[in-house]
């Protein structure tokens, strides 16, 4: 099987200086999130979707399941607590998986946009977990849609499931009802019908009825839960570990529940890391009065983070966090981050604006807290959004009938 184009070789496990062509950028056009539904798409005939990732062969019957917070370096960390993952992980075991990047930031609001629309974040425009509206100057959680915006002019781009939809593909999203008319379902995940089932067991059951359905089919599946206990308790929890567990069960439950002439995918928005809960390995911006000199508004999240300037200070601001974080942060300005393809090898007009003047991505086991302005996400045991391997690589496993 052809190897991913970004190799573990790009996260060394010693410190390195952070210059900003260190940074593992991810694998757009091959071997990112971005490329897999076009890629699926594309062997069921759907026009206008092209085939990015070599190693996929069609199949009549596809199936996404998508596990929130599940990355590729956790399930190779955890055979026991997830043995039909684990069986999936690489063909000198048997199996056909290898990572996907995530993309840049790794984060749910993010990755789903990448996921359904088959862009990277500098095409779709959910380039953050929050990010300034160039419209409004205020902060817009795409995770929340909070302040509610026009989701068609946000993100304006058909989602591979309409286009799949509308080439005669019978196309379902099976997930929780509480997704089912949120604008980030509606910009990213939309297309075709919605099923909304309560239990991951019921979703697996009536995925895999989808599947059968039709002579060509494209389901799309979700579950949350592994993220969330990774965010509550951390990735070296038992609580996690539980939740793995069941996400195994579940995955094994669909497979084997797969009609004929059917490839079953199973993969996640990001993974996570844990970071202790000390001032060193988490700095307050809240109280850090060099970090918030020159700063309007602080955007993203703990990992990655967009930093937005008064006007005329953006210089002074990329200065002195380079001088504050050292070498446990990439720090770009926008110009760099987009010349370098953090967010694609292009980045829309009207995304660039919701860049920030400054972006800052986490090397080390470390995060940009906001301890007033962001009390509950500063709690959390465990995030995401950067670009080290334990963040930004996420599972590509297969399972054919």
């Amino acid at each position: 099987m052809v190897q991913p184009t970004t190799t573990a070789a790009a996260w060394p496990d010693e410190p390195v200086p952070l210059a900003l062509d260190t940074a593992p950028v991810p694998a757009y056009g091959s071997g990112s999130l971005a490329d897999l539904l076009p890629t699926l798409a594309a062997g069921l005939g759907v026009p206008g979707c092209d085939h990015r990732i070599a190693e996929l062969t069609p199949a009549d019957r596809v199936c996404v399941f998508l596990i929130d917070g599940l990355g590729w370096e956790q399930v190779r960390a955890h055979p026991d607590e997830a043995p039909f993952l684990a069986s999936l992980l690489a063909t000198s075991r048997g199996g056909t998986g290898r990572p996907l990047t995530s993309g840049f930031p790794a984060t749910t609001a993010t990755s789903l946009a990448s996921v359904g629309t088959g862009l990277p974040p500098g095409g779709h425009g959910l380039a953050g977990y929050t990010v300034r509206d160039p419209g409004t100057g205020g902060l817009m959680n795409q995770l929340r849609w909070r302040p509610w915006t026009s989701p068609a002019v946000w993100q304006p781009y058909p989602t591979v499931f309409q286009l799949a939809d509308a080439a005669g593909v019978h196309t379902a999203q099976v997930s929780s009802p509480a997704f089912q008319d949120t604008p980030l379902t509606k910009i990213a995940l939309s297309g075709g019908t919605f099923h909304g089932r309560l239990s991951g067991e019921d979703r697996m059951d009536l995925a895999a009825r989808q599947l059968g359905a039709a002579d060509r089919t494209l389901v799309y599946t979700y579950y949350s839960e592994v993220d969330g206990a990774g965010h509550r308790f951390g990735v070296d929890s038992d609580a996690w570990r539980g939740q793995l567990m069941h996400a195994d069960q579940l995955v094994r439950r669909l497979a084997e529940q797969l009609p004929p002439r059917a490839a079953l995918y199973v993969t996640a928005d990001h993974g996570m890391v844990d970071i202790p809960f000390d001032e060193e390995s988490r700095i307050d911006f809240d109280e850090d009065w060099e970090l918030r000199a020159g700063v309007a508004l602080l955007g993203g999240e703990g990992r990655a983070r967009h930093v937005y300037a008064v006007p005329g200070a953006a210089a002074d601001v990329l200065a002195c966090w380079r001088e504050v974080l050292g070498d446990r942060f990439w720090v770009a300005s926008r110009e760099e981050a987009v010349a370098a393809g953090w967010f694609g090898p292009g980045v829309d007009e009207r995304v660039h604006g919701r860049i920030g003047d400054v972006v800052a991505a986490a090397h080390d086991d470390v995060a940009i807290t906001a301890s007033a302005a962001e009390p509950h996400e500063s709690a959390m045991a465990g995030m995401h959004g950067s670009m080290t391997a334990a963040e930004q690589l996420v599972p590509l496993l297969e399972v054919r009938s």
